[in-house]
């Protein structure tokens, strides 16, 4: 047996019980539920970011907004009392709530990037690099329990392919996440390159004031509108409901909806693409090409149904203030883009919003016993651990419902292994395969037929890997972890020291 000696710890080390990465809303809930649970242990929030929101504070670009319902976008113990579709601009407000209403402001510690992690058994303790980002001064702490909730995305770039003539475009190219705070599009000519949720909240946004705006994909995207506001909130609010009932009531009846829509995506995909198809064809102009511009290859659910609050979207394209072209790219040129078909689109403004690239653990390097941990040879404990990585927990949100549904399960989850650590009196979990588990087939971490989005296909090679049974999976949908999480076993799977 290898024995690991005890390191000392880099002078001025500073120490927390738990150490969350990531002030996003999947980190402001981590610390709410810590606070409430555990008011005796000490917990701080490192964010590479100058402010708390994650995605919200990130995205600037004209009429950024929720892709998800607020009911169960929100978190369970906080209701919702605003638009069903909301602005970034309301979730940041909302979050800031959370944030002053739990005296959570002081845990937070903006402009701290994580650069790396070493676990030692020896000392049972994660010791965690830092940088500020304002100054590059290298921080350490050290933290018993580290819980990763930094996000899927890398926040300081987007994902933009490489097309041919970008060099001799003399226009401005820009991506959604990098916007800049001067760009004015008033009067312009705006090419998005992209069909998916961010391409549907631009164009409404851009519309009014550009002199044409032209959404370019590559293939088509489901969309589906909804009231920007929930008929059944505004029945509630008029009869003087309490806003923590309408809150819930909301919540189920979203949820149920998008049970619904999973069951038919699966059970009776052709009666689903049908029911989205024929809802786009009566928003659209008299004539418009349904099929070859909103009727994509793949089956419904496969990729995100993108949100339209009010049919905003498609009405840019009644009014004749946007248009749809799908083809694929051949080149830029001087003054646009020209297409395999050999059309021409002028533009002012590219705007790529081709999406974004996905981040294993925020491009962390983590150690354990000094050994660098490969996660595509690990396999995930229930989509919340780690095979082989002791003491750390992450968030990673659902596909198909609202990130924040799985956050409030998982911080749920981490809180009561927690406790459960403190009944057996150990200082270490780690997630280790069973003896029945050896050779047990491993999995990509998303079947493909289930969801397939750029993003996914994208990052296969350098994801953990899942088994082919509990606790080894995830990607379950809400309706059925809900009663998972909160029954499963802690020691099952999950060896204590």
């Amino acid at each position: 047996m290898t024995i690991v000696e005890p390191r000392p710890a880099p002078i001025g080390t500073e120490h927390v019980d738990v150490l969350v990465v990531g002030a996003g809303i999947s980190g402001i809930g981590a610390a709410y539920h810590l606070r409430e649970r555990f008011p005796e242990k000490s917990f701080t929030i490192l964010d590479a970011l100058d402010g708390p929101g994650g995605t919200w504070w990130t995205h600037r670009f004209p009429g950024a907004r929720s892709d998800s319902d607020l009911h169960t976008f929100g978190y369970r113990f906080k209701p919702w009392r605003g638009p069903t579709i909301a602005t970034a601009g309301e979730i940041l407000s909302y979050l800031d709530e959370v944030i002053e209403e739990n005296d959570l402001r002081g845990r937070i510690r903006h402009g701290h990037r994580v650069t790396a992690a070493s676990w030692s058994s020896a000392d049972q303790l994660w010791t965690v690099e830092v940088t500020r980002v304002d100054t590059g001064e290298q921080l350490h702490l050290t933290t018993g329990f580290l819980w990763m909730c930094q996000g899927y995305y890398r926040h300081d770039q987007g994902y933009v392919p490489s097309w041919p003539g970008t060099d001799r475009f003399r226009g401005t190219v820009v991506h959604p996440q990098r916007w800049p705070e001067d760009l004015d599009h008033a009067g312009k000519r705006v090419v998005v390159i992209g069909s998916g949720a961010t391409a549907a909240t631009l164009i409404p946004a851009l519309a009014p004031t550009a002199a044409h705006v032209t959404m370019l994909q590559r293939s088509p995207t489901f969309f589906l509108a909804r009231p920007r506001t929930h008929e059944l909130a505004t029945t509630l609010r008029a009869l003087d409901v309490p806003e923590e009932w309408t809150h819930e009531i909301l919540r189920r009846a979203h949820i149920a909806q998008g049970a619904e829509l999973t069951r038919m995506s699966f059970e009776s995909p052709d009666e689903l693409r049908k029911f989205l198809v024929e809802e786009m064809r009566a928003m659209l102009p008299e004539g418009f090409d349904v099929d070859r511009h909103f009727n994509p290859r793949y089956r419904p659910w496969q990729q995100r149904i993108a949100v339209v609050p009010e049919g905003d979207f498609f009405a840019a394209l009644r009014e004749g203030r946007a248009s749809v072209v799908t083809d694929t790219i051949d080149t830029f040129t001087e003054t646009g883009i020209r297409v395999a078909s050999g059309e021409e689109l002028e533009a002012d403004i590219v705007v790529t919003a081709t999406g974004f690239d996905l981040s294993l653990f925020g491009e962390i390097a983590f150690t354990v016993d000094d050994e660098p941990v490969d996660f595509t040879e690990r396999v995930t404990y229930r989509g919340l651990m780690i095979s082989g990585v002791p003491n750390m927990a992450y968030v990673f949100g659902y596909f198909r419902n609202s990130w924040t549904l799985r956050a409030d399960l998982v911080s749920e989850f981490v809180c009561r292994l927690l406790a459960h650590m403190g009944e057996k009196d150990a200082s270490t979990v780690v997630p280790e395969l069973r003896p029945e588990d050896a050779g047990m087939p491993l999995r990509s971490w998303v079947d493909p037929q289930d969801f397939n989005a750029g993003y996914v296909m994208r990052s296969m090679d350098r994801m953990f890997r899942q088994g082919d049974r509990e606790p080894w999976t995830h990607m379950h949908d809400y309706v059925e972890e809900r009663e998972m999480l909160p029954a499963a076993d802690l020691d099952d799977g999950l060896t204590y020291r």
